[in-house]
């Protein structure tokens, strides 16, 4: 029997070219039009449309796996039945998130805000000899959350003379245990958050972790907003402890007029740091190695335990 692949209507001819031959695709349409059952799906491919996605995991048969773009799937996590596997897009976001912590770290680091302030009001502001800001030989990097982005952090940064240390879940060789935060935050100059949103992860950036942290350094966010307490960061940049980098919030859009929104040494993207031209074609790349994984009776990668 054909392996029965569900796909998201409207994927393109070059994406559904990917995948190995032998098997049956369907397409699904978009919520509001999904029929009460759509039939055998043995495997689901979820992209960035939650509503969608969810509806079609509860009006499927006999589903055995669910496959993510997305690298965070906490969204999904409770609406995947007991006996399916849950598969995340680890590795499709590697290099774009990773060049926006760069960016953002580097435009933070020399004052870019300022200057692009300046440009838009004709201005020519040069103030003082250090008027360049800093650069990053000699910084420390603390990078907690060290998986497959994290790994690739390091190796855009390493080049520019940073000390990494690394904390993640599971502790190994050379990478800290959570447990050991708050004895590393008051090293770091820069702290890039990279844990997926668990329950274990939400509220874990607050008030004492960022209290922990060097006066003056950096926190960068593009994981999940809630991982942070806002009203914590809030406070910690309105008296001028900390400076941040942030392409997540809680709530996410901030309010308009929210503090963050203006405060000093704040910049923001609206989640954006993943969402790059080639997306896509790494996350059909993904998907079609796990369908073919699955057909065949190899292992899947990327298989979600306990939120991660």
């Amino acid at each position: 029997m054909a392996v029965d692949v569900w796909i998201p209507a409207g994927t393109a001819p070059a994406h559904r070219a990917r995948l190995p031959e032998g098997i049956a695709i369907h397409e699904l349409p978009a919520a509001e039009t999904l029929t009460d059952r759509l039939g055998r799906g043995d495997f689901l491919v979820a992209d960035y449309n939650p509503p969608r996605v969810i509806e079609a995991i509860h009006r499927l048969d006999d589903l055995r796996v669910v496959q993510a773009m997305a690298a965070g799937v906490d969204w999904l996590l409770d609406a995947i039945p007991t006996g399916v596997t849950l598969c995340d897009g680890a590795g499709v976001h590697d290099v774009p998130v990773a060049e926006w912590v760069v960016m953002m770290t580097l435009a933070a680091y020399h004052n870019l805000p300022t200057y692009v302030d300046a440009q838009r009001t004709g201005r020519w502001h040069r103030a003082g000899i250090d008027a360049g800001g800093d650069d990053l030989e000699g910084a420390t990097v603390l990078i907690v959350g060290y998986g497959s982005i994290g790994r690739a952090v390091e190796a855009r940064l390493t080049p520019f003379g940073v000390r990494v240390l690394r904390v993640a879940r599971h502790p190994r060789e050379g990478v800290h245990s959570l447990t050991e935060l708050a004895a590393l935050l008051p090293e770091a100059d820069v702290v890039v958050i990279l844990l997926p949103l668990t329950a274990q992860t939400r509220g874990l950036v607050d008030a004492r972790f960022l209290s922990a942290m060097r006066p003056g350094a950096l926190l960068v966010n593009p994981a999940r907003g809630a991982i942070v307490d806002t009203e914590a960061l809030t406070g910690a940049v309105l008296a001028g402890r900390l400076r941040a980098a942030l392409d997540v919030t809680d709530p996410e859009p901030l309010p308009d007029g929210h503090p963050l929104w203006s405060a000093a040494g704040v910049l923001i993207t609206p989640h954006v740091a993943g969402s790059v031209r080639k997306l896509l074609d790494r996350a059909w790349r993904l998907i079609a190695d796990q369908v073919r994984r699955y057909q065949t009776g190899a292992p899947l990668r990327n298989v979600v335990v306990d939120g991660y």
